[in-house]
């Protein structure tokens, strides 16, 4: 029997069998006595089969075969991961943002990182065109390519500042908001265990009574949730406003473009919280007059010109 490296960050970019999955899987193997599909490995490291191996460990008379790939580094085997796992069909909406935001960051890494320009007319970083060939091959957009990849780091910073967490949110066991993922990531590091374990706290419930959204306002638990959950928005504002001096036009494209996203998940989390600033047109054109001076600047720079 061949002996093969675990690699755990490979492993864990896999969504995990359940008990009742592995033990059908087993069942399978051995009624057919052998593993049908190979192994897929990397300098030695399972990137695709950690559960056919751990029971090719168990049973060694089963016969299986190995396929090797080649990679420059390990960030393209992890892109490659993660390209593989989104071609299945069971996946949870949470596990194909995971990894979509997976292979967002594995890739950067592969392309060098988020390079920006040093020469003149030099391209834009690759991170763009990396955003928008994802986007381009998991029919989404460049924006929620940009999310799933703060939603990605999230999640991770949460399972290891609580550990078992991963699999909650990934299986939609609980669904906290994706701002509220990305925050436990921007947050220190002492302050992760507490934003993780937030996570699992249900949402003040608007579905309950949505013709009586005023106590939802007033009692002191969902309000807490709320303020907690706003907290975690501005702290992801807060650091995307105060990142590394940009030094190119660039790396400020870039920062203004992780502004309007920013933007767009508080707005969006404003309205799913407070569904009235939406239903109820007085609510509803105050918000618009508010957005008209976004609309207002663009026509200013479309012009040529800001103040």
């Amino acid at each position: 029997m061949d002996r093969l490296i675990i690699d755990p960050e490979f492993r864990d970019k896999i969504p995990p069998l359940t008990e009742d999955e592995f033990t059908l899987l087993e069942e399978n193997i051995l009624s057919d006595g052998a593993v049908f599909s190979p192994l897929i490995v990397w300098d030695g490291t399972i990137l695709d089969g950690h559960n056919r191996y751990e029971i090719i460990q168990k049973h060694p008379e089963l016969t299986y075969a190995v396929h090797k790939l080649s990679f420059t580094n390990r960030y393209e085997a992890l892109s490659w991961i993660c390209k593989n796992q989104l071609g299945r069909r069971n996946l949870t909406p949470q596990q194909k943002k995971y990894l979509i935001g997976q292979r967002y960051e594995a890739e950067k890494m592969a392309h060098g990182g988020e390079r920006v320009a040093t020469v003149q007319n030099e391209p834009l970083p690759s991170s763009h065109k990396t955003r928008a060939q994802i986007a381009n091959d998991t029919s989404t957009s460049e924006s929620y390519v940009m999310r799933a990849g703060w939603y990605a780091q999230g999640v991770d910073a949460a399972e290891e500042a609580l550990p078992g967490i991963k699999q909650e949110i990934l299986t939609g066991t609980i669904k906290p908001t994706e701002t509220a993922v990305a925050a436990v990531a921007k947050a220190e590091r002492s302050a992760r265990p507490q934003l993780a374990a937030a996570l699992k706290k249900p949402k003040g419930s608007t579905k309950q009574e949505p013709e009586k959204p005023q106590p939802v306002y007033h009692k002191s638990e969902p309000a807490s949730t709320k303020q907690s959950t706003l907290k975690q928005i501005r702290e992801i504002s807060a650091e995307m406003e105060r990142p590394k001096v940009p030094t190119t036009e660039e790396s400020l494209l870039h920062s203004i473009e992780a502004e309007v996203v920013s933007f767009t998940e508080l707005c969006d989390h404003f309205f799913q919280e407070y569904p009235r600033l939406l239903s109820d047109d007085r609510y509803k054109q105050e918000v618009i007059r508010i957005m008209q001076t976004m609309k207002q600047y663009i026509s200013k720079i479309e012009g040529g010109h800001t103040e």
